[in-house]
């Protein structure tokens, strides 16, 4: 499993990049300034960090007790970025909401397509991430090979 550490460079990491990439496509999409989309990218930042760290803590240890490792297979790669944007919505929608004065359905939308944006880059991330940083023990391990 991963070390505290290890955790905390992902996580730190996952959001400054997706800050970086999100705010200018998001100002442009939506036609918000990017002060506004900034404000609402670096909250949302701030709890998608936090729940990222618990989310993949404990996403790992029902890997590890399920299946004896946290190597992921592309379908559990796959359910780890719909689970924990799913998680995200439920938070950010009511914020984004009151934040920008729009409407529920307009920020619905707005988080939808800001999470269908983060769940290809969570993927995409989440797998450069693991082949920078692989584990000691994925070198044993069948799935490490494929």
């Amino acid at each position: 499993m991963r070390s505290i550490k290890d955790r905390v460079r992902h996580a730190i990491s996952f959001e400054i990049i997706g800050l970086l990439l999100i705010i200018p496509l998001g100002a442009i999409a939506f036609e918000i300034p990017v002060t506004d989309i900034g404000i609402v990218g670096i909250v949302s930042a701030t709890a998608a960090t936090i729940w990222n760290y618990l989310y993949n803590l404990g996403f790992d240890k029902t890997m590890q007790r399920w299946r004896g490792t946290t190597q992921k297979t592309m379908l559990a790669r796959v359910a780890h970025a719909v689970i924990f944007e799913l998680g995200l919505l439920v938070v950010l929608m009511p914020f984004i909401a009151w934040y920008l004065n729009v409407s529920l359905i307009h920020a619905l939308v707005m988080d939808v397509s800001f999470a269908l944006f983060y769940v290809v880059y969570a993927f995409v991330f989440n797998w450069c991430y693991d082949r920078l940083f692989p584990l000691p023990e994925w070198n044993t391990e069948p799935l490490a090979k494929r």
